[in-house]
């Protein structure tokens, strides 16, 4: 199976593995495991960061008054236990799974080392990056950019619940349209909602070489993605 990519970061959102009344939809989870192991099998390098948003929001709802440093170290937990979750559908699956945490917690996973992670991507590990960046004030498209950045991924693959960027919102604009494909400048000039700004702004800065959005509304749309089908929007310097 042709690939078009040698190494990619895959973000996932919480809510992908999320229920309709459970932290977690394990029907949903074995599914993505699944995926994940055809995307491996194109001979692709992955590694994954999955969001926390079955679990925990941040400083949403009633936790909007927390400390905001408390919130986000929950938040960093929460996409750990995730991270847990999918490294043993994917061991059950017959991969090699490893989860490196920016936080150190060793009786669970082990701390992130970049030379490590890129050395057991070669050996064909799906490596799940845990705890965001390790620090308050930083969503988990921040923490994806670094990872991306530090592995020296070909692109980072933000599946999402929408099938690409528009020119605007498509639920509130009926006239937004799909863009197929624009550059980082392009992008903040227009201000469209790639990822959130500190994470787009960081991409621009160095350069990194492509951020493939699309929709998971089909999850073989990921392995559509690896074999080069032009689905949704490139996004690049």
């Amino acid at each position: 199976m042709k690939t078009t990519y040698r190494r990619v970061m895959l973000k996932l959102s919480g809510e992908a593995l999320k229920g309709e009344k459970d932290l977690f939809d394990f029907d949903k989870v074995r599914e993505m495991a699944g995926i994940i192991r055809q995307m491996h099998d194109t001979g692709t390098q992955i590694g994954i960061v999955i969001g926390a948003g079955n679990i925990w929001r941040g400083r949403q709802g009633p936790s909007a008054n927390m400390d905001a440093t408390i919130a986000d170290q929950m938040g960093m937990l929460g996409t750990v236990i995730n991270c847990l979750c999918m490294s043993d559908a994917l061991r059950k699956e017959g991969l090699q799974a490893t989860v490196m945490s920016a936080v150190d917690m060793h009786r669970f996973c082990e701390p992130f080392h970049a030379i490590r992670a890129r050395s057991l991507m070669e050996e064909g590990h799906i490596v799940l990056f845990g705890a965001g960046s390790g620090n308050p004030f930083f969503s988990t498209d921040t923490a994806v950019v670094l990872r991306a950045l530090e592995t020296e991924c070909d692109a980072i693959l933000m599946a999402k619940n929408i099938d690409g960027v528009y020119s605007a919102d498509p639920r509130m604009d009926p006239t937004a349209h799909l863009i197929p494909d624009i550059t980082y400048d392009e992008a903040l000039r227009l201000g469209l909602k790639v990822m959130d700004a500190a994470a787009f702004q960081l991409c621009q800065e160095q350069h990194l070489p492509q951020i493939r959005v699309f929709g998971l509304d089909d999850p073989q749309n990921l392995v559509r993605v690896l074999e080069g089908e032009a689905l949704g929007t490139i996004v690049h310097p």
